[in-house]
């Protein structure tokens, strides 16, 4: 089959387009022809390389995919073949006490598939392996390409705003990083909630986009001061939640951006994991600083139930062939894409 991959960590040039291995399921896994997979940031990171971070090698990324069921494995019940699915992007043994109570990600084997699964395991390709579990029926309404691109952001999201701050109709939310696949799902949901949204972006062309998909309002970073704004918009009380992604460089902003005994939740860093920060804001406003990471099955199944209802809506903005993965990696390293990327398996 067609896959891009890679051999060893490195630049934009270690990426290989060629023939891979067909995969054959095992037990409680299938099989699935992908018609279509999305782009995330952790595919640069993967390709990278993270310190203390294992990527098996050679390595196919893509975390999110769409496509339809070929092959299963011995005891699969469900999906069968034929079936067109959705996947969720982590995997886990599935039978430890933290998987039977619901919380895979504390699972001493959980792996974010196609990020840290292998080798070769992940959607960037024509045929990819998954659990069984990771499959959810495919939203009937979404076409391929917008299918492939719900898991990780809405999942990701979800966890951070609902299980983690869980944020409360009216409370008002710092979104950093808002144009990007993750902001733009943070814009959704927030909205979805009731609570109000302070997207934040660097452009005009991104400010534009953020409003386009309902936020309440914008902040241009590269305009004005973030804190000073919210704090604005909040008549000088500062939010409730501070949603970021970014990590370093927006880090301390929104400390100073949110309220006495506000919530700040982070799930990555894309500009940096190392973050200053003035402890006399934590301790003098008594903040909450939280942590998040994807989400689990059961947190999947409650936003994609959002999706099917069509309350939440994968902000697809491009679709482009396998062979143009490079390109769009070095784009979404430049800051300089929007919304969500889907690669079209079919033209492969």
């Amino acid at each position: 089959m067609k896959a891009v991959y890679f051999e060893a960590h490195g630049g934009l040039d270690v990426l290989r387009y060629g023939d891979v291995p067909d995969p054959s399921p095992a037990a409680g896994e299938v099989v699935i022809r992908v018609e279509a997979a999305g782009l995330n940031h952790n595919d640069i990171w993967a390709r990278q390389g993270l310190p203390k971070i294992a990527v098996p090698l050679p390595h196919i990324s893509g975390s999110d995919a769409a496509g339809v069921v070929t092959e299963v494995g011995p005891g699969v019940v469900y999906p069968r073949v034929g079936d067109e699915v959705v996947v969720y992007p982590i995997q886990s043994c599935r039978v430890c006490q933290h998987c039977l109570a619901g919380e895979e990600l504390f699972c001493r084997t959980m792996e974010v598939w196609g990020f840290q699964t292998g080798p070769l395991i992940g959607a960037f390709s024509q045929y990819a392996r998954v659990q069984a579990a990771q499959c959810l029926p495919k939203p009937a309404h979404l076409s391929w390409s917008e299918a492939a691109v719900t898991s990780s952001a809405m999942l990701t999201v979800w966890r951070m705003l609902v299980t983690r701050t869980q944020t409360k109709p009216g409370e008002h939310v710092l979104i950093f990083g808002a144009s990007g696949g993750t902001g733009t799902a943070a814009i959704q949901l927030t909205k979805a909630i009731g609570a109000v949204s302070i997207a934040v972006a660097s452009s005009q062309r991104k400010a534009e986009f953020c409003e386009s998909l309902g936020a309440d309002h914008v902040i241009r970073s590269d305009l004005h001061d973030v804190a000073r704004e919210a704090r604005r918009i909040t008549h000088r009380k500062g939010v409730d939640v501070v949603f970021d992604h970014v990590g370093a460089t927006t880090w301390q902003i929104g400390i100073e951006a949110l309220r006495w005994g506000g919530r700040l939740v982070i799930c990555g860093a894309t500009e940096g994991f190392e973050a200053k920060t003035d402890l006399r804001f934590l301790w003098n406003k008594q903040l909450s600083l939280l942590g998040s990471h994807a989400g689990t099955h059961r947190e999947w199944v409650q936003a994609m139930r959002l999706v099917e209802e069509r309350a939440l809506r994968p902000a697809l903005t491009e679709v482009i062939g396998l062979q143009d993965l490079p390109d769009a990696q070095a784009r979404m390293a430049a800051r300089g894409t929007i919304g969500k990327i889907a690669v079209d398996m079919v033209g492969r």
